[in-house]
This record gives structure tokens, sequence and C-alpha cells, in this order.
């Protein structure tokens, strides 16, 4: 497994429509894409910061992972995301060497990458995604 960057770190919050203006105007950043990916009842925003984006988080239904991760720890760091190049090498890579994966192949996340998550239990308490073009 080769990984080149942090992605992105994931941030869960309640409303995007009060989050982007903190980041944007507190911060000089500039929310360069707002997208929802319906399959993960999720809605996204994203922030670029040198090679690393931010992407909040919005639910768009309680009973979604965001939606769940709110109730029960409120807004704040959701995951750290890794650029790989292959997610399903990746995946294969990890599950043989025993890290518990809650993805055991690669699915479509936002901005179109490809993204597989490993389970928090086996990476010390943090939720790790592994994305990748291919």
């Amino acid at each position: 497994m080769n990984i080149s960057h942090i992605e992105h770190i994931g941030i869960a919050v309640n409303s995007l429509e009060e989050a982007i203006p903190y980041y944007e105007e507190m911060l000089g950043l500039k929310c360069y894409a707002v997208e929802e990916v319906a399959d993960q009842k999720v809605k996204t925003a994203f922030f670029q910061v040198g090679d690393t984006k931010i992407e909040l988080l919005e639910s768009t239904s309680p009973d979604g992972p965001i939606g769940k991760f709110l109730e029960k720890k409120g807004q704040g760091v959701h995951h750290l995301a890794f650029a790989v190049d292959n997610v399903n090498d990746s995946l294969n890579e990890l599950g043989e060497k025993g890290v518990q994966l809650i993805d055991k192949t690669a699915r479509k996340g936002a901005e179109g990458l490809n993204i597989g998550f490993l389970h928090p239990k086996a990476t010390m308490g943090v939720l790790t995604e592994l994305c990748g073009k291919e």
C-alpha cells in the first residue's frame, strides 16, 4: 500500500449552511464544492488547504452514519482519510494483515473517488478512510 498524503479530514456538522461561513469568513478558506452522496445519507462541502482537504459532513437522515455520529458524539472530527493508489488493493492488503475493515471492497464516495473505511477498533479509535481514483 502506498499512502501519498492525507486526502481529507472529515468533520461532522449539524448544518453546512451554518458551518461554511465560519471556514470562509473566519479562516479565509473557499468552499469549492457542495455535493450530496445519497446512498451515504450525507451532504458534503469541501475546502482545499494545501494538498489536504477539509470535508464538512451534514447528515440528510438521522439514521445515516453521520446522523448517528452527531446524535452520539456531537459535532467534530469524524474521520481521517488517506490517499492511496488503489483502494481495493489496500483494503485487501490490510485485511490480510488482520486489520478489521468496515468495507471489504471499495465503494463510490464524494468527488467520484473510490473509498473504503477501516474500523476504529483497529486504528486506535480513529475512523480511517482510504481514498483513490482506482
